[in-house]
């Protein structure tokens, strides 16, 4: 039963993380409404609380959106990208693809997924302290004190992860946003316009956009956070199956896509986070859902200069402790066979790419067992 209390908001919103720094780049530098941004990502947390009843979590695309800021690229370019983003996994979770697909990944993959993804938190971790995103220039603090006060956030968050400390956390840097740039707070939405879309719109969001982002998204979204989430809540988890994120996902990019908004997803990593600092119930994504759409319709006006003020170190350290809390997922791990597809599968994925990284791991796993079984086929 769902009940909202200090921990399930403390796991609530442990992700913010990744969700802030990607959002307000958006925001910023690609132009996007703040209230299209906040919108999708809002109503899908309302959505997995009813269809699944646990903390699932909501993130922006993460290859998408880092090409798509890195780039430059227009709202038209975004919003083309989520909506074949929705189309392609809202066909692919509804015919059952993915579930039938899941059966071909033994854990080993799926832990290295998931190292890849610990990984890569971690990675971003470090950047937004080293190198502070332009969005947030104006009121980063130095280098050598963003570094400690993340550490010492990480140190905070791993070392009482038991109790609220993310909401301390979080409540702290809200405070210090409010006395940094709260003269930039204007309340009403932003203004919401529909995307211009032609042929060569979707090829260039196809090809940029979308290519990159589907093996992510398929191993990530899909069957590792189906798999964090048996882990972390055993037969309750079962309901959390790859087709049915691909469905739940793919639809909330269809409404992203046709207000110009930011394309969401789901991602073991985030299901790590709101795990580990509390969240159990529907209680902790609905109270998610609710933060976002107040942020998205109370404030959406003045939210670019806002969030731009949230202090990074918190939401480096944040990142961080949910990063060496995936990456501790691999502890279930005992053949060394396994360790080492999942090292593979992990490194690669991280240091080249991930699709390179599922490639390699399937054919380590599965061509010796082709080679046994292809004899016992001749002589048959």
């Amino acid at each position: 039963m769902a009940k909202l209390d200090r921990r399930e908001l403390a796991g609530a919103v442990a992700d913010v993380g990744v969700l802030v720094p990607i959002a307000v780049a958006l925001i910023v530098s690609n132009g996007l409404s703040a209230t299209a941004v906040l919108l999708p990502a809002g109503l899908l947390y309302f959505a997995v609380a009813l269809v699944y009843q646990l903390p699932v979590p909501v993130q922006p695309l993460k290859a998408f959106g880092a090409i798509a800021i890195a780039k430059g690229l227009g709202s038209d370019e975004i919003a083309a990208g989520a909506l074949l983003m929705g189309v392609i996994f809202l066909v692919l979770g509804r015919l059952g693809v993915l579930d039938l697909a899941a059966r071909g990944f033994p854990r080993a993959l799926i832990r290295g997924v998931q190292l890849t993804v610990g990984l890569l938190f971690l990675k971003i971790a470090w950047t937004l302290v080293t190198e502070p995103p332009k969005s947030f220039q104006e009121h980063a603090i130095s280098q050598s004190w963003a570094l400690p006060l993340a550490l010492l956030v990480l140190v905070l968050a791993f070392g009482l992860r038991r109790w609220p400390i993310t909401l301390a956390l979080v409540g702290a840097g809200a405070v210090i946003t409010v006395v940094l740039a709260g003269d930039k707070a204007e309340l009403g939405p932003s203004a919401i316009s529909l995307p211009h879309l032609d042929s060569g719109v979707f090829w260039t969001a196809f090809t940029v956009l979308v290519i990159p982002q589907v093996p992510l998204s398929f191993a990530n979204s899909c069957l590792a956070t189906a798999d964090a989430a048996r882990v972390y809540f055993g037969k309750l988890g079962e309901r959390v199956r790859p087709g049915k994120l691909a469905t739940t996902f793919g639809s909330a990019n269809l409404l992203a896509g046709a207000i110009s908004g930011m394309p969401v997803c789901h991602g073991a990593g985030g299901m790590t986070a709101h795990y580990a600092f509390g969240a159990r119930t529907a209680a902790a994504p609905a109270a998610m859902g609710a933060l976002l759409l107040t942020l998205a319709l109370a404030l959406g006006a003045g939210l670019a200069g806002l969030l731009a003020a949230f202090p990074l170190p918190i939401l480096a350290g944040v990142l961080a402790t949910a990063g060496v809390l995936h990456i501790l997922l691999l502890r279930d791990l005992n053949r060394a066979r396994d360790w080492a597809v999942a090292l593979l599968v992990g490194i690669v994925g991280f240091e080249l790419n991930l699709t390179i990284g599922l490639a390699l791991g399937l054919a380590v796993w599965w061509l010796p067992v082709g080679a046994r079984l292809l004899p016992r086929l001749r002589t048959a």
